[in-house]
This record gives C-alpha cells, structure tokens and sequence, in this order.
C-alpha cells in the first residue's frame, strides 16, 4: 500500500465509537472528510443491520456495512443487502447438536432475515438487547433452527471468552466459524468461510480495490481476519491481545478517538 489507502474498512464497536457507543465529533468529522474526497469508508462490525442506525444518527451520512462478522453486505442508501452468506437449516441443527452434546447447558439465538431480526430460546439470557420488538422468543428448538440464519449466537452462563470460543470453534471445525467480539461469554458462529476478512474482499472485488490497498481498524478476535487480510491492519490501544499480535500497527484507544487520530495522520486534519 502507498501512504493514501483506496478503501478505509473500520470495526464499530471498541474501535470506532467509545465505551458508551457514542461516536465523537472528531470521528464523525474525519469520516466525512475521507468519503468526500473519494474514498470509500466501510463499517465491518459483528453487529446486525438493525443495529447501525444508533451508528448512522451520528454520521453525516450512512456508510455502507459488512455486518454479522461478513455474513451481510448492505447497502444503507438503498436499505439493500447486497449479499447474504447465512447458515442452511440442516448446517444450524448440525451445529447445534454437537454444541449440545459438549456444552449440556448451552443457549442460542439466531440472526434471521438477513440480521434484521433475532430469535432466542426463552432460557437464552439478552442484554441491553431485550426490549427490541424485532426480537422474540420461539417455542422450541426446532422453530430455531428452521430457517436460515446469517449467526447463531451461543451463551452458557457466564464464561472465559476465549477458552470458550476454542471449545466451540473445535466442535463446528469443517462445518461453521466460531468466533467472538465481548468479554461476556458470548460466542458468535456463522457459515463456513464466513469473517469479517471474506465479506469485506467480496464488497471490495465489487469496487475493484485490492486487499493490499485497504487499510483496516479493529480490536476483537472477529477482526483477526481482516487486519491478517488487508494491506495495513491497525488495533487500537484497547485491542485484545489476538489482535495486537497481527496488526501490523497500533493507534490511540477507542476512547482516545485512535481511529480518527490515525486517519487524520494519514489524510491530513482541519
């Protein structure tokens, strides 16, 4: 990559936005002023679409998505997934029945209708989630998984994230990705070949922008395959310590508007 990368691709969620998921002016500000020049600025979050609109009211204008850890591509000018890589029925009973039998009281949720709406077993513990009308219980396992699902979220109480995402991620080797982006025990599984790194190289052949012009922010062990994939990968201060191993530099925590510091070395401030 030269110093100006073509394709800014950045996390939301401990990187982009602070620990009380507001965005700063400051951020705001230089986004706006890299889209403005022509060059294009993607959020590539674990979060659902129906999650980027908090991210969106504090933009100048909406930026395009790769959203469900690269299962989801959208477009928010348009309201239009672009491409959508879910899990079938038959990969999430399968997946589920070998999580069972490891984890005896394990909990899931899904992500359907492309992340536009959840559903969760009734024991499945929601956070600040809860109150969302597109999210609702079902009535058995099988209604569950009876049509297909862009993640299946897993919980078990309350565990070390990254002990648990290995157990899981060797449960569903050959058949579904594991991974996860918080501190509580929440592991996050989508189809395989499925990251952050494949939904964002998808938006990018569309653009025609190679993976070695892209410079990528990020901070959980969702972003290891898109700081390892794009040309420049940048954690954040805050990063966990997956990502801090192959970022290839590291910036300003997220409460320390380290994106946008970085960004503004990069394509000059006010």
């Amino acid at each position: 990559m030269g110093d100006t990368p073509a394709l800014v691709a950045t996390d939301i969620d401990g990187t982009l936005i602070r620990d009380d998921r507001t965005l700063s002016p400051r951020t705001a500000d230089v986004l706006a002023r890299i889209t403005a020049r022509g060059t294009p600025v993607v959020l590539v979050t674990g979060r659902p679409v129906r999650w980027l609109k908090m991210v969106y009211d504090q933009l100048a204008e909406p930026l395009p998505a790769v959203c469900a850890n690269g299962a989801v591509v959208y477009d928010p000018v348009r309201d239009e997934v672009l491409r959508a890589d879910p899990l079938a029925p038959q990969h999430l009973a399968e997946v589920a029945r070998r999580l069972r039998a490891e984890v005896p009281d394990i909990s899931f949720a899904v992500e359907v209708l492309d992340s536009r709406e959840m559903r969760h077993e009734v024991h499945y513990p929601l956070r600040w989630d809860a109150d969302h009308d597109r999210i609702r219980p079902v009535e058995t396992p099988e209604e569950l998984l009876s049509v297909p699902a862009v993640k299946l979220l897993a919980r078990a109480g309350e565990q070390d994230p990254d002990t648990f995402v290995e157990l899981i991620g060797a449960a569903v080797a050959g058949l579904a990705e594991a991974t996860h982006s918080s501190y509580s025990g929440l592991v996050e599984i989508s189809a395989a070949g499925v990251t952050k790194a494949a939904g964002l190289d998808w938006y990018c052949d569309r653009l025609g922008v190679a993976a070695a012009d892209v410079l990528a922010f990020g901070d959980m062990p969702n972003d290891v395959p898109m700081l390892s994939w794009a040309g420049r990968g940048v954690a954040v201060a805050n990063a966990h310590p997956a990502v801090l191993a192959v970022a290839d530099e590291v910036t300003g925590a997220n409460s320390e508007d380290g994106v946008a510091a970085y960004l503004e070395k990069i394509f000059g401030a006010d």
